[in-house]
């Protein structure tokens, strides 16, 4: 049996910035291989456990190791095998967006005189419509955000951390942002993917961590968190009465509206209801799954 390697394990994890308690006792495992996505809302504590695993800040307390390396200690060793997006990116503003590729892949130990990192270079400019000609200065934020996608993906890496990786860019540059995720998981690289766009890790991540006040609340695949969450299911009422909606088991938040019976199941007791749903002969029938969004708005819901 294989034995899967964790590239990100934290352990009690704090960081305190004076009295402010950015990180409580966070535990966090990202294995190798996976894209894993990492979720929460500003200042839950994401772009601060980011900036300790990139050797950006060092913790207040607790055990962290990055590729079998201490980020803090062990940084410029570390940065030769790691690849990151910044969640704001701020470029030089004399150099040319290819010149600025250029220096921060070799700051990574890449050659840039290389055939392999000029074809694949070339590839990225033409997939995200980029012109590296232009000086940094003149770029949009979703330009800015373009160099910083180019320099992380024209040289391989063992690990890919990406802090908002899409922020700025329109849908059809997302789109190939996820085309070149997938190519790296393919690859066997590891991703951690740090992200407000839902619907972004749903598709690429195979597991999520979800971040609350500084502490890892649910961490798992989409399946395993998805029990958590309830499904939603909708049906003409037609001629079923009170009597007959009650027998549906596991049945919650019971409505009728405009001749439709809407109502949420536990995910797990799905199974057992749609027997009965068929046994009572309902018709135009729609059952929608949990999402990630869902379990992540139940998690801040209750908080709110």
């Amino acid at each position: 049996m294989s034995v899967v390697t964790a590239v990100i394990e934290a352990r009690g994890l704090v960081k305190r910035y004076g009295s402010t308690l950015a990180l409580d006792g966070l535990d966090l495992t990202v294995r190798q291989g996976e894209v894993h996505g990492y979720l929460g809302p500003n200042g839950a504590g994401k772009s601060t456990t980011i900036r300790i695993l990139l050797g950006l800040a060092r913790a207040s307390s607790g055990r962290v190791a990055v590729l079998g390396g201490d980020p803090w200690r062990d940084a410029a060793h570390l940065h030769r095998r790691i690849a990151s997006i910044p969640g704001d990116v701020a470029l030089w503003p004399a150099l040319s967006g290819g010149e600025t590729v250029d220096l921060l892949v070799r700051l990574r130990g890449g050659d840039v005189r290389g055939e392999a990192y000029r074809r694949r270079r070339a590839e990225l400019v033409e997939a995200f419509r980029f012109d590296p000609s232009k000086a940094a200065r003149s770029y949009s934020k979703g330009n800015r955000q373009k160099v910083a996608l180019l320099a992380a993906l024209a040289h391989p890496a063992d690990l890919y951390v990406f802090d908002e990786p899409t922020s700025g860019l329109d849908p059809l540059m997302e789109e190939v942002f996820t085309r070149e995720v997938g190519q790296l998981a393919r690859r066997g690289a590891t991703v951690l993917l740090s992200s407000h766009l839902l619907g972004e890790v749903e598709r690429l991540c195979d597991r999520v961590s979800i971040l609350r006040a500084g502490r890892v609340v649910e961490s798992g695949t989409l399946a395993e968190l998805q029990h958590l969450t309830r499904t939603a299911v909708s049906f003409e009422r037609g001629d079923l009465t009170a009597e007959d909606l009650v027998r549906i088991p596991g049945a919650h938040d019971l409505e009728i509206a405009e001749g439709r019976v809407a109502l949420t199941l536990d995910s797990d007791a799905v199974a057992a209801a749609l027997p009965e749903l068929g046994a009572l002969g309902v018709t135009g029938l729609r059952v929608a799954p949990p999402s990630l969004e869902d379990l992540f708005l139940r998690h801040y819901g209750e908080a709110a």
